[in-house]
Formats: C-alpha cells, structure tokens, sequence
C-alpha cells in the first residue's frame, strides 16, 4: 500500500512539474497573440487610410507586405499553441489513465475487504479472538489490530473518495484543454484564409505597379539615394562628435579605460569610468530595451532587402522604421546624453544620445524637446515625430557602436 501511495506521490509530482512550465508557455503565447493581432489591426487601419487617399500604391504595398509577415508569426504562434495543447492533452490523458488503474485497484481491495469484513462481522467472534489469547500481551496486540483494521478499512474509503474527486478534475482539465484545443484549430483556419486573402492582394497591388515600374522605380531610387545621403551626413556627425567627446575626456582630468589595442582610435570614443560602465549596461540590456514609440509597428527592417514591389530592386535600411499615429513622440530607449542635435531639413531633425560608446539616433523629428549635452532617462520624451502630407508619421531609429550600425531589431523588446 505504501508502494502505490509513493508512486501515486511521485506521479503527481511530475505532472504538476511538466504542466506548470506549459501553462506559463500558453500564457506567454496568449500574450504574444494579442500583441501580434493589435499590430495587425494596426496595420490594416493605416492600410486603409492609404486606399482612401487612392495616391501611394508603393505606400499600400509596403502596409501590406506587413501585414503578411505579421500575419506569418501570428500563424507561427498558433501553430505553438497547438503543439502545446496536444501535448497537454496527451499527458492528461496518460494522468486519468493512471487515476483509472489505480482506483480499479483500490475499489478490488476495498471490496475484498469488506467481504472479509463481513464474513467475521459477529461481535462475539471479536471477543472470541480476544479472549483466546494466551496473554494479556497477545491480547492487546489482538485488540490493537483490530483498531488498525478499522482504521485501515477508514484510509482507503478516503483514498477512493481522493482518487476518484483527482479522477473527476483530470477529465474536467482534459475537455477544457479539448475545447481550448478545438478554439486554436479555428483560429488557424482563419488566420490561414486571411494570410492567403492578402497575398492575393498584395500581388493585385504589385501588378497594378508593374504597369508604370518605370516611375515607381525612379522614384524608389530617389528615395533611395536621399536614404544614403543622410547616412553619409550621419556618420560625418558621429566622427566629428566622437572626436569633440575625445578632446574633453582627455582635458577632464578622469580615468580613462584604456582600449585593448593600446592606440587611440578616431573612429571609437575614449571612454571615462563612468562611459564605460554605461556602455557595459547598455550592452547587457540588448533584446529588453523599450520601444523608443509609445505605439507602432516596424514598417521597414534592418539591412538590405528586396522592395515588397520590385523584388529584384534592392533597397538598403541603416536602421529600422517605424510607422506610429500621427503626432506621437520620440522616446529614449536608454538613460545617456544627448550626443548632439542636427537639422537635416526643416522637418527633419536628429537627435544622438551617447550611452558610453554605444549611440541611439532618432530620426525624422519636427521638433525636439532635448539640447546638446542634456541628460536623459528612459522612456523620456524627445521631440515630436514629423507627419507628412499624406497623413504618415514614420521615425528612424538607429543603434551604432561608435561608427558601426547594428540592427535595432536585436536591441529592443519584441521588435
């Protein structure tokens, strides 16, 4: 009996183990759905607004090709959901299985012992088996015996009644996790039909382009060549701000962490005590830092890149963009200090905020609300962000390690 009660113990124990991690996993799945279905929505909002407006087709093409891959890793999550359930369901099925066995055992010998019962239920052969003890020793055993009987017959009574109310919340547990089960498979019938619809109107919107890509060529190449033209005035900025950080950290009279190679590099900041500790934060924060928008989507990644019209045209990314509602704000993804200020245009402005030798750059402001030199925490505002004629409101956001451009995407949170 002790045996089946260890093995029920450790059963139990390992059940528990395994379905503890798979809820946190479904809840973070959960929360990974509805992040990925607000963006969506997002997304179709502003694609909308494009069909209205009946003017960017590259515009709409860009909003759609979004939505697709969003709607990919909403699919991808499902599709984890899935996975997850089935393999819940498949271990609870394996738990009830167990509890059924078990409790068949229990009721054979709970049965067999009342027949027993029965069968030597008269009180004068219980008196009779005290009394024909040869001492009053073997008498109190006898007597004791009888007592453990009694309560033996008591524990497994309250041991069907446990096993059996375990038995009836494992079935529960299963047809939930069935029904949830059976919700995920619709949701990912749908998901697939609306991936599918947006294909087939992203290749309507492609043709509709491919009738007039001389022009629409021409004018992703302008934009194109003003992208790299502002990069090229980025990294003059960087250069001439690293060289001016320099002077004063030399003059200031703190210690300075000197570089692995031994020589000075015009190209890298010298870095303080304090610079360099900032930078190891910074560089431990990789992957949770926050979004430098309150509310957006990353309308273009990191890199090169095949333009979602013109598939063989390929454009290049510094950065990452980010779409946002108009008149949102410019956040800090890091405490630093700002680096430097520059007007590219008149609505376009930068701010560089220096985090030890790593910088994040926020681009395509119409205002800014920081100065040169001016500390900044987390999650402070920073200027406002530029809406253009056409209703759209998109910053460029930056990371570089001195001069070196990194991808955002590995930087911030859930991008």
């Amino acid at each position: 009996m002790h045996k089946v009660l260890l093995s029920i113990f450790f059963f139990c124990l390992a059940t528990v183990a395994w379905s503890q991690p798979n809820e946190d996993k479904q809840r973070k799945l959960e929360e990974r759905k509805s992040q990925l279905q607000k963006e969506i929505q997002e997304v179709q909002s502003r694609l909308q607004e494009e069909k209205k407006k009946e003017k960017n087709i590259l515009g709409q093409i860009a909003q759609q090709n979004r939505k697709i891959q969003l709607s990919q890793k909403l699919i991808n999550t499902t599709a984890r959901q899935k996975r997850l359930l089935s393999d819940d369901i498949y271990l609870k099925q394996l738990e009830i299985n167990k509890l059924n066995r078990e409790l068949k055992d229990l009721k054979t010998d709970y049965s067999n012992m009342i027949v027993k019962s029965y069968k030597s239920r008269s009180e004068q052969s219980r008196y009779m088996f005290i009394l024909s003890s040869q001492n009053f020793l073997q008498a109190y055993k006898r007597m004791q015996y009888m007592k453990q009987y009694a309560s033996f017959r008591k524990m497994q009574g309250d041991e069907i009644k446990v096993k059996s109310n375990q038995l009836s919340q494992a079935t529960t547990v299963l047809e939930e996790k069935k029904k949830a089960k059976e919700k995920v498979l619709a949701e990912s019938e749908k998901e697939k039909r609306e991936y599918e619809k947006d294909k087939a109107e992203q290749q309507r919107l492609a043709k509709i382009v491919q009738k007039d890509k001389k022009k629409y060529a021409a004018e992703i190449k302008k934009m194109q060549a003003e992208t790299r033209k502002i990069d090229k005035q980025i990294q003059k900025m960087i250069r001439e701000a690293i060289a001016a950080a320099n002077k004063k950290a030399n003059a200031s009279g703190k210690t300075i962490v000197k570089s692995t190679s031994g020589a000075a590099d015009p190209a890298k900041f010298v870095l303080t005590t304090e610079g360099k500790e900032l930078a190891d934060n910074f560089k431990a924060s990789r992957g949770r830092l926050p979004w430098p928008v309150v509310k957006g989507y990353v309308s273009l990644g990191y890199g090169d890149q095949p333009h979602p019209a013109y598939p063989d045209l390929t454009v290049h990314n510094s950065g990452v963009e980010i779409t946002t509602e108009s008149g949102s704000n410019a956040r800090a993804v890091f405490a630093g200090e700002v680096l430097q200020v520059q007007v590219i245009n008149a609505n376009n402005k930068a701010v560089y905020i220096q985090h030890g030798d790593y910088i994040t750059v926020y681009l395509n402001l119409s205002s800014v609300s920081v100065g040169k030199g001016d500390k900044v925490s987390a999650k402070q505002n920073i200027g406002r962000i530029h809406t253009n004629s056409t209703g759209k409101s998109v910053m460029k956001f930056l990371v570089l390690q001195n001069t070196t451009t990194l991808n955002p995407q590995s930087w911030i949170s859930n991008m």
